[in-house]
């Protein structure tokens, strides 16, 4: 870490001292977070800088228990006066709190003890020049595409960096280092008075990671471009391509309905699947703590509990679910090590390209861009605004919007048809784009 920044053993202290001294005022159990980050973003628009920020952000988050009582408390002053503080506060708040048989740490014997550099950090050593140099880059490159895009809603470069400790009254003690690059560009084409938007943008933990400024730029353009001439189409029932970077919706709501606080306030539309068929044999998932500079990779969840690599869904078979210590207790159960959730999931996929997918399909929708929040956890209903191109024998006809595309995810689920090898990476949910037998589609 750069200097001035707290580095991993001030923060070890700081979090030592306060286990020591949540006991030392009568807690029966302790755990604490510390962090600190810094980070810096540009943005330009039309050539001109828009934007730059500069943050510099540290935080500190206690929780204590007393007896099946909890309480917690958090501050973002590290001095060690504001701790004690944070932690009376916290333990006043426990006094008063309703009591919880499921209230306690994780279990002790299931606290991490292997701890393995998964390549999480890496410093961009960039000055802000360069930064607004790359971000013109990138939006020259977009507009380099075509004389039909006429504005922009901008080109962004991001750098953060930071590092963390997780502690707990167990013994237990873990943190290290992360960083997140990030580069965006999102601009307008228009064409007989009609105007159309898209995007792109690429993410990773390395800068050698990041897809190019200028291939970003060149792609937001491209997809941009391809909108023009957007029409509404007739109600239907068809097969549905949803493309890679949405794709990780789908994968989402299934996640969710597997998850443990959805599980246990009996709000899934998946409850007691554990074991059960729920997707076509085309569904493999697959979760990877331990993806050397995965998104969401880890060693330990948010409770000090070791991950592990799990086969989540085998051929539409859910295998487990995601549970923390509380969720786990309340399902008669024990953790998962997912206490603030999945650690990258890697969907299986098959031999098929993007351009397979639509000659499979021969004729459809395939959609890029979903409008909305439009499903119901506990039936599975699922209904999102959607924009794309329509498919006719095999090949993309023209671009769609202004549609609504309806289905239910227990039907979804079985009908998936093929996954493409298209894979999305920009996140913690690597899939491809996947191909659904029908869903209702209806004009907006």
């Amino acid at each position: 870490m750069k200097k001035n920044q707290f580095d991993l053993e001030q923060l070890k202290k700081i979090a030592d001292h306060t286990l020591h001294y949540a006991k030392s005022i009568g807690a029966t159990a302790s755990e604490v977070e510390l962090s600190y980050g810094t980070g810096k973003n540009v943005s330009v628009r039309l050539g001109e800088l828009e934007t730059l920020e500069i943050n510099r952000d540290k935080g500190f988050s206690v929780t204590l228990y007393n007896g099946q009582r909890k309480g917690s408390s958090s501050s973002s002053d590290l001095s060690m006066q504001s701790i004690e503080d944070t932690v009376e506060a916290a333990f006043n708040i426990a006094r008063y709190t309703a009591p919880d048989p499921f209230f306690d740490l994780a279990d002790k014997n299931l606290m991490a003890t292997n701890m393995q550099d998964l390549d999480l950090y890496n410093a961009w050593d960039i000055s802000i020049d360069h930064m607004i140099d790359l971000a013109k880059t990138c939006e020259a490159s977009a507009f380099g595409v075509s004389q039909k895009i006429t504005n922009s809603e901008g080109a962004s470069i991001s750098s953060s960096e930071g590092i963390f400790i997780y502690a707990n009254s167990h013994g237990f003690m873990g943190g290290y280092p992360t960083s997140r690059h990030s580069v965006g560009c999102s601009v307008i084409a228009e064409e007989k008075s009609m105007m159309q938007r898209d995007y792109w943008y690429s993410s990773a933990r390395h800068v050698e990671d990041l897809e190019s400024v200028e291939s970003v730029g060149k792609l937001a353009g491209t997809r941009t471009l391809s909108r023009l001439g957007a029409k509404k189409i007739q109600t239907c029932h068809a097969p549905v391509i949803f493309e890679a970077p949405i794709a990780t919706g789908l994968i989402s709501s299934l996640i969710s309905a597997i998850s443990g606080g959805n599980l246990y306030r009996q709000s899934s539309f998946l409850l007691n699947s554990l074991g059960e068929k729920v997707a076509s044999d085309q569904l493999t998932i697959e979760e990877d703590p331990f993806l050397l500079r995965g998104d969401a990779s880890s060693m330990f969840d948010d409770e000090g509990v070791a991950t592990n690599p799990r086969l989540l869904v085998d051929r539409g078979t859910i295998n487990g679910y995601l549970l923390s210590s509380y969720s786990a207790r309340k399902l008669g159960m024990q953790s998962t090590g997912n206490a603030g959730g999945a650690h990258n999931l890697i969907v299986k996929t098959g031999n098929q390209n993007l351009k397979d997918l639509i000659k499979q399909m021969h004729k459809g929708l395939f959609v890029t861009e979903l409008l909305g929040h439009g499903i119901n956890m506990v039936t599975g209903d699922y209904s999102r605004g959607a924009a794309g191109f329509w498919v006719e024998d095999g090949v993309i006809a023209y671009p769609v919007e202004e549609i609504t595309i309806a289905g239910n995810m227990k039907d979804m689920l079985k009908q998936i048809l093929a996954i493409g090898n298209d894979v999305y990476r920009n996140g913690s949910k690597h899939t491809g784009s996947i191909l659904l037998e029908a869903m209702s589609i209806a004009s907006s």
